[in-house]
């Protein structure tokens, strides 16, 4: 999964809802003229704008809120309106919120681009020039490693896996302590569902097949490629494309059929495998301003959780609903869908796990949750080894 800045263009009704709402608008600027003016709006002018978002804390930074008091924040996300899922989780958190406070709480949406690029939206956040982020947060793993367990890692959770170590397993209490130095909050925002493991050019049978194969794949998942062979390459989705047409790589990943019809990789290479191991549940999360959260009346602060819940199982309902008629249609287009091999698996999932102990041998956060996280997860899948395995095996078609 990744995000892409140029994929997203402003609409003008886009614009004219910004502006009805009080929150920065680019309207006919470029995106670069909009993104140093929006950061302006969070730097120099941040006293004044925070009066005016209601980002204010209640340690003295600024006056607590009460309930029907107007609010209104700005949301910058990594995804583009194109893959609807995602950005539209988005807008339905911001619709739920309109509706449910009578028109007093709004939070208007931008794409990224528009204000910020799609890997500054936690930047943003710091910065005071938005109060929401809708990201993945292992996209910021180069501040802190451990910032991906709240995505996922690869041979780790699957999607209900995921989310009931982070909101019942203890995950969401220990990766509060890493997002509190960043001064947000991040909540649980949706999940993709099992991932594939992307498009190759020619058949993939054993680790031998990765060795020089250049491939479009970011993060951890890209560590481990690299591992077995792999030449990693890590470009913008708007490439991806003719990066395989041209033949520039041999392969990439991205998230699943109903996305990767629309960005059209069967055009140009037609070997489609399973499964996305490096992210076999990637969750997203509403990342928060924590001064801008806490100066909400509590009746605010429910609305917020409430819309949070609500949008993050949109956004899974929406890929399992649409993946299976967008495989279809792959399939009938002449698309070879493949299983990666049990053997490249294994040798994948050992190269995973000296790489987290490496990790957490080097950064006692790390360590902190590597070794309950470990320790659910053997847990959980004892529990979805017995009966959900046995049923699926037995109901699903193979």
């Amino acid at each position: 999964m990744t995000a892409d800045p140029d994929e997203a263009a402003p609409s003008s009704g886009h614009r004219r809802i910004a502006a009805e709402r009080g929150a920065p608008s680019s309207g006919g600027e470029g995106p670069n003229r909009a993104r140093r003016r929006l950061l302006a709006w969070g730097g120099a002018g941040a006293a004044s704008a925070a009066m005016a978002s209601c980002s204010a804390g209640p340690s003295g930074s600024g006056p607590a809120l009460h309930t029907g008091e107007r609010v209104r924040w700005t949301l910058v996300s990594s995804f583009p309106a194109s893959l609807d899922a995602m950005f539209g989780s988005a807008q339905l958190f911001a619709q739920r919120l309109d509706e449910m406070s009578g028109g007093a709480f709004r939070v208007t949406p931008y794409q990224p681009g528009e204000l910020v690029g799609a890997l500054e939206v936690l930047d943003a956040l710091q910065s005071g020039a938005a109060q929401v982020g809708h990201s993945a947060s292992y996209y910021y793993k180069g501040k802190q490693e451990a910032l991906a367990f709240d995505t996922c890692v690869p041979f780790g959770l699957a999607p209900r896996q995921q989310q009931a170590w982070l909101h019942e397993g203890g995950g969401r209490e220990l990766l509060d302590e890493l997002f509190a130095e960043f001064g947000v909050y991040a909540f649980p925002g949706g999940n993709t569902g099992v991932q594939m493991g992307g498009w190759f050019r020619d058949p993939i049978e054993s680790v031998a097949d990765l060795k020089g194969l250049r491939m479009r794949i970011p993060g951890f998942g890209g560590d481990v490629m690299e591992a077995l062979g792999a030449t990693v390459q890590v470009i913008s989705g708007g490439e991806i494309y003719t990066a395989l047409e041209t033949a520039r790589i041999d392969a990439t990943e991205w998230v699943g059929p109903y996305d990767d019809e629309k960005l059209g990789f069967y055009k140009a290479v037609k070997n489609y495998y399973f499964p996305g191991w490096w992210e076999p549940g990637p969750e997203l999360s509403f990342m928060i301003d924590r001064r801008s959260f806490d100066a909400l009346p509590s009746t605010y602060q429910a609305m917020v959780r409430v819309a949070v819940r609500e949008a993050a199982a949109h956004m899974q309902q929406v890929y399992d609903a649409r993946n299976p008629a967008a495989l279809a249609r792959l399939v009938d287009a002449g698309v070879q869908v493949r299983p990666f091999s049990q053997d490249l698996m294994r040798e994948a999932r050992a190269a995973t796990e000296d790489m987290l102990s490496t990790k957490a041998a080097a950064d006692p956060a790390y360590a902190k949750i590597l070794e309950p996280w470990r320790d659910f997860r053997a847990k959980s899948n004892a529990w979805f080894a017995g009966a959900e395995l046995e049923y699926g095996k037995f109901a699903f078609p193979s």
